[in-house]
């Protein structure tokens, strides 16, 4: 069973920014959009491609190795929905980002 892990403090990742944070392991790609934090799979689904790495803008990150976007409020693929990435819980308890990693991503 997963369980929240605080990865950062809520002044590390501004609005209109994002990480990489290492939950148990896993590479995960924080994001703020618009004060809303949102946590999904590092992992680009196409080729393996790091989404943190990617610009985000107006909460849709464009992978850097081949411009596959996703949005980060759902995990979905813009104009495809068909392909996704996980989502993350994220929560904010005393101003430390805290993220609980979805079961298909726990080993």
């Amino acid at each position: 069973m997963s369980e929240f892990v605080t990865v950062a403090q809520l002044a590390d990742i501004p609005p209109g920014t994002g990480r990489t944070v290492d939950v148990k392991g896993i590479w995960i790609a924080l994001y703020n959009v618009d004060g809303t934090l949102y946590a999904v799979d590092n992992t680009c689904p196409h080729a393996g491609g790091p989404l943190g790495e990617g610009k985000m803008r107006e909460g849709i990150v464009e992978c850097p190795w081949h411009g596959w976007k996703f949005d980060v409020r759902n995990g979905q693929r813009v104009n495809n929905p068909n392909f996704t990435v996980a989502c993350c819980e994220v929560r904010v308890e005393d101003g430390q980002i805290q993220i609980k990693l979805p079961e298909d991503l726990v080993a």
